[in-house]
């Protein structure tokens, strides 16, 4: 009955750390429970008898090592990864008439980021140089595909 409860606290702790290792990356509920279960069954094993406990721990190393080796060699991450190419393109200043030299006033302050209103349109602008506050009056400097660049008058 002991070598059971050994073993099934290492099969957990295989099922645990793969999860963390494939599924869930970083430090998670997951790592911290392969570790519990792997710790417990070291424990619990070296409770029955000094050698239980040194074998149990090498083989909780061979376990984690076996596991993963598995997992990566029944090619289950390329079943469940996107093979999908994202082939479009979003342009949102494509259809709108603004040029470089028109003038415009700034909805938000931009730092160096914020909105700007040109030819009755709000639009993403950026500044080059200092912070442009509310209410001010700004002019095209650069039209890019996302936003402009502009500069205070």
């Amino acid at each position: 009955m002991d070598v059971t409860i050994v073993l099934l606290l290492l099969f957990l702790s295989a099922v645990f750390f793969l999860v963390e290792l494939f599924f869930l990356p970083g430090i998670s509920v997951a790592g911290v429970a392969a570790l519990l279960f792997a710790g417990a069954a070291v424990f619990y094993a070296y409770t029955i008898s000094p050698v239980a406990g040194h074998l149990t721990l090498a083989g909780s190393f061979v376990v984690a090592g076996l596991g993963v080796w598995l997992f990566i060699r029944s090619k289950t991450l390329e079943r469940i990864s996107l093979k999908t190419d994202i082939d479009s393109r979003i342009e949102p200043l494509k259809d709108m008439d603004i040029r470089v030299g028109d003038k415009g006033i700034t909805v938000s302050r931009l730092a160096p980021m914020g909105q700007v209103k040109i030819a009755g349109r709000t639009v993403e602008a950026k500044t080059n140089d200092d912070f442009i506050d509310e209410g001010q009056t700004v002019v095209v400097l650069e039209v890019k595909n996302t936003n402009i660049v502009v500069e205070r008058v």
